[in-house]
């Protein structure tokens, strides 16, 4: 091993799975609920959700102005750093949410799912600053990446999310920083009676990571068997494209395509293993419209970078202005990230 950064994976580093980039909250709760319960954050957390990041800071630092106690604005602030690729700026945002979670004891008592989430997200800022560490810092960064998404799970066991990509880290972090095989194992069997969908996937990690593909196809194709999403038949062509299968691979994503309804995040995803397999870049281009167009745009898949993923396939053929338009576009939504150029790491 090089450094062990590199061998360092959190939802950051992975960036393969929805769920793990996705929003954390639970998803059958209602618009109306869901506002309700974000009180006076919910403004920015639908801009961040759109993908208005500029909008999504100008608000939070408004709402932190008149109270920094306000755990869950700190938490989505380092959201929107996360999303830009600012890892530094997001690790401090999540650790004051997690620390305004620990000292108010009522509140982690009464609201375990929202300290779960920043828990959850400070991991995952942990994990992208690991991307870039050296060995010493990536050795401690691991260590709390593994102790913050553990303790995700421990707030809320109900957290597929964090559940994911715990599992996810156990699966490419070795035994000396707290992952291993055995114990994404023993994490599947916890999960396999509430959430067989996702210990499935966790089983055909767990299976690719020891070489045996054939286990692993079979546990993707269970996934779908119990989840016929869009998203578990996406977790199958990214199987399909990092094996050499890219037929395979676009035969799956064409399936995932047509069950995704509602052009959500799954369909950026279908459009970045055609570009990587240089495959159907016209579907590509149809997809990222799509998600564009769509209601169903989350921090998953920032619509920032959509755009400017959308520019480079119109770059490539040719369409220099679409492409100009494109990165207008991204830079009115997040002129932070644009102003410093930053690169958009994979979607």
């Amino acid at each position: 091993m090089t450094a062990l950064a590199a061998a360092l994976v959190s939802a950051g580093v992975l960036g393969a799975g929805v769920v793990l980039a996705g929003p954390v909250r639970a998803a059958t709760a209602t618009a109306d609920a869901l506002d309700r319960s974000m009180g006076g954050d919910a403004p920015a957390y639908h801009a961040l959700e759109e993908g208005r990041v500029g909008d999504a800071t100008t608000l939070l630092r408004g709402t932190l102005a008149a109270d920094q106690g306000d755990g869950l604005a700190h938490q989505l602030l380092c959201r929107v750093f996360y999303a830009e690729e600012e890892a530094d700026e997001a690790i401090r945002e999540c650790e004051l949410a997690v620390s305004n979670a620990k000292s108010n004891s009522e509140q982690a008592k009464n609201n375990n799912e929202q300290a779960s989430d920043d828990e959850l997200w400070l991991g995952r800022a942990y994990g992208m600053k690991a991307r870039h560490a050296g060995p010493i810092a990536g050795f401690t960064l691991a260590r709390k990446v593994q102790a913050s998404f553990a303790r995700a799970v421990e707030l809320n066991p109900g957290s597929v999310a964090a559940l994911n990509d715990l599992g996810e880290y156990d699966v490419a972090a070795p035994f000396v920083v707290g992952g291993g095989t055995d114990k994404a194992r023993e994490l599947a069997a916890r999960m396999m009676p509430r959430f067989p969908e996702a210990a499935h996937h966790l089983l055909a990690r767990i299976a690719a990571s020891d070489g045996d593909l054939a286990t692993a196809e079979s546990e993707y194709r269970q996934e779908i068997a119990v989840q016929r999403s869009a998203e578990a038949w996406i977790d199958l062509a990214h199987f399909y494209q990092k094996y050499s299968r890219p037929d395979d691979a676009l035969a799956t994503i064409k399936i995932a395509i047509a069950a995704d309804r509602s052009h959500g995040p799954a369909e950026v995803d279908a459009a970045s293993i055609l570009t990587a397999a240089h495959r159907d870049p016209a579907l590509a281009e149809r997809c990222l419209r799509d998600y564009l167009a769509s209601r169903a745009k989350t921090d998953a898949a920032p619509a920032f970078k959509v755009h400017l993923q959308l520019g480079r396939l119109l770059a490539a053929r040719g369409d220099s202005n679409g492409a100009s338009r494109e990165a207008e576009a991204a830079a009115e939504l997040a002129p932070g990230f644009t102003q410093r150029g930053r690169p958009a790491q994979g979607l």
